[in-house]
């Protein structure tokens, strides 16, 4: 049995050239696979190859991804971007006859987000491409290490899937041998409410009769949720059993699991059944929380 967790967390650094680095991956639970990078200014390029790395080894997930990146030789500087400055100057211009405010401090004006920048001397191409292999080699090692974590969160979960598996066996087999699912329990019912249909008055007619009888038939008999619920079971066990991604089947399962709970709760008429319907519905919520968090 080999099962993902959604949820993780992995970190490397390194050195390359002028640069140090590291590399961040937060992964949570998600319904498909969503995935965000945080990259530095003037790193956007690496972006698209970052995606593809993700996608191709996780299928559900919230995942983000970060780098930091330094340079070790102290070579960055600042740098006024006079255009953006020259267009926030012009719209104080335009706006400052219409408002009753003071005009902005150049300092403010500075702290204006893309107004000054970061720059570094430019490298040449094969300077860079060096530099950017090895900061993508650095998130390949990041990707591994969030997939054992995830793994481990895995291996965490399955023995809780496992048991509470065992669980709803148990209260399926209680349930099939409660009284109340027994043909002659049923048998003795069903006269009891026919003989009150007939006693009726005024007295219904043979048709009524026959249509309120095969009513109250289907209505005590569980035996079909019953069966359902041992190939759910079943079927479960065989998900478990797979390698990949199983999340999205298993919590499938989950709905089918409860909507015969409900139907055994809603068909039931004796408190022991209910009692079994009750706390079978209680197992399968728990098993559910528990499949949110698998891939």
């Amino acid at each position: 049995m080999s099962i993902a967790s959604m949820t993780g967390f992995a970190r490397s650094s390194g050195t390359h050239g002028a640069y140090s680095w590291a590399w961040e991956a937060k992964s949570v639970n998600n319904r498909g696979i969503d995935i965000r990078c945080r990259l530095p200014v003037g790193f956007d390029a690496l972006e698209s190859a970052a995606r593809k790395a993700v996608a191709g080894r996780f299928k559900r997930g919230a995942i983000t991804i970060g780098l930091q990146l330094k340079r070790l030789d102290g070579r960055a500087r600042l740098r006024v971007n006079r255009q953006v400055l020259a267009e926030l100057l012009e719209a104080v211009r335009e706006l400052g006859d219409g408002i009753d405010a003071a005009r902005p401090r150049l300092d403010g004006l500075l702290a204006l987000p893309g107004v000054v920048e970061t720059v570094e001397d430019e490298d040449d191409e094969a300077a860079d491409a060096a530099r950017d292999g090895a900061l993508l080699a650095g998130l390949d090692v990041t990707l591994d290490r969030l997939g054992s974590a995830r793994a481990e969160e895995g291996a965490r979960i399955a023995p809780a899937l496992q048991g509470l598996l065992d669980e709803v066996a148990s209260l399926s087999e209680r349930a099939g041998a409660c009284a109340a699912t027994q043909p002659e329990t049923l048998e003795r019912r069903l006269e009891e409410q026919v003989a009150a249909l007939i006693g009726a008055s005024p007295a219904l007619p043979q048709e009524r009769l026959v249509q309120e009888a095969a009513l109250l038939a289907a209505k005590a008999d569980v035996r079909e949720e019953l069966d359902r619920l041992v190939a759910h079971h079943a079927a479960a066990r065989a998900l478990l059993g797979e390698a990949g991604p199983i999340g999205r089947r298993f919590d499938f399962l989950c709905q089918e699991f409860n909507r015969e709970a409900n139907t055994l709760c809603a068909k039931s008429a004796d408190v022991a059944l209910t009692d079994i319907g009750l706390a079978l519905k209680a197992a399968i919520e728990q098993l559910r929380e528990q499949v949110q968090n698998i891939e």
